[in-house]
């Protein structure tokens, strides 16, 4: 029998009164009293506060580790500035994804990543069996990791923890005192917030530092997930896995303006499919008929013929409809496009809705100039 992890929050959780479950094989919190809906809706008009240790981090360095980033990823790394984030992912020979991550270019030549939890085994075992020599590769076990979501984030970290990021872009890192706390100014809910780097022993007193704020509230993986489906995010496992490409999944932009990176690892697909286009794409599903539509429901043409699967679906707290993400014949992909999403024998009307389904309330990614 698997023993199942903990994260050093745990027993935070256990006190709020979490629903707790497996994830990832870890004990994490699902949902607080509140529920589901009261935490989604609270994290876009306030702050949730989400345990997120469960992810891994780790780091490259080395004097060439920019051209071992640029091989593991399709992104362009040779203008980041240190101190900055990207969104990107792992791949494969075949042209699909291992994994997507947040790659951020914490030193001129090292590079700090984390790993999806239910990935990040495999990532690591991934990266390690393309290591070249005279690299480190570092993974942060005794580092935990939270993340403040929402439009009083900024207020929060001030008032409760004395630090003022009003300057700080989206999409950057800080590190604040002596090495004591990494902050990165980003999140995968779509608000503006932030990503907290701690050691494990230190991060029980910080979370009970930022809940203690009225502006706060605990916020579990259900909603997270309600969240990410909202702003169109894709999920690994569901909406992209290792036979997506990021062509496929219309998430081409990582590769940047000028697609400068031509030699990553299963460049040969991807560019093809550049040229010439994918055989499905990634799209937002809106049901205009009523009901709710989940992972693995049929995707049809007007016609009533198949034309796609949705990946991922559910019920949008903030705009009270049903919404999903999936992959279609690109020849129905346009935005607007009426569809039928078949859900236990019964059609559904549905129209092709442009991603994200609320608008993103991030922050600038241009850092503020001095007066």
């Amino acid at each position: 029998m698997l023993l199942v992890k903990k994260t050093p929050l745990h027993q935070n959780h256990l006190d709020l009164g979490a629903k707790m479950g497996e994830f990832a094989g870890y004990d994490m919190p699902l949902y607080y009293d509140e529920g589901v809906m009261a935490e989604h809706l609270w994290t876009r008009s306030s702050a949730g506060l989400f345990d997120v240790s469960h992810m891994g981090q780790a780091m490259i360095k080395g004097a060439d580790a920019r051209a071992f980033v640029e091989k593991l990823t399709p992104s362009d790394y040779s203008k980041t500035p240190v101190g900055r984030s990207k969104y990107t992912v792992l791949m494969n020979p075949e042209g699909g994804m291992v994994d997507d991550t947040i790659v951020t270019r914490a030193e001129d030549d090292g590079f700090h990543f984390v790993l999806n939890a239910g990935c990040k085994d495999k990532d690591i075992a991934w990266i390690k069996s393309h290591l070249p020599e005279g690299l480190e590769f570092k993974i942060y076990d005794d580092y935990a990791l939270i993340a403040l979501q929402g439009p009083k984030a900024e207020a929060v970290m001030r008032d409760a923890l004395g630090i003022d990021l009003a300057d700080m872009p989206y999409m950057s890192l800080k590190t604040i005192g002596d090495n004591e706390m990494f902050v990165t100014r980003l999140g995968y809910t779509g608000e503006d917030g932030f990503e907290l780097s701690v050691k494990n022993e230190e991060m029980p007193a910080l979370w009970d530092k930022l809940m203690a704020h009225d502006a706060v509230k605990p916020v579990g993986l259900a909603a997270r997930d309600s969240l990410r489906l909202e702003m169109g995010y894709p999920l690994y496992g569901h909406d992209i896995d290792d036979t997506t490409s990021p062509i496929e999944a219309d998430i081409s932009w990582i590769m940047g303006k000028h697609k400068n990176n031509k030699t990553f690892i299963g460049a040969e697909r991807v560019l093809a499919e550049i040229e010439n286009g994918a055989s499905r794409v990634r799209v937002g599903v809106k049901l205009t008929g009523r009901g709710v539509a989940r992972e693995g429901a049929e995707i049809r043409n007007d016609a009533d013929e198949k034309i796609g699967v949705l990946t991922s679906g559910g019920h949008s707290p903030s705009l009270k409809e049903s919404i999903g993400q999936g992959y279609i014949d690109p020849r129905f992909a346009k935005s607007g496009t009426e569809l039928l999403v078949n859900v236990r024998g019964r059609n559904i009307e549905a129209v092709v809705a442009p991603m994200p389904f609320v608008p993103a309330s991030t922050k600038s990614m241009k850092a503020k100039k001095a007066a």
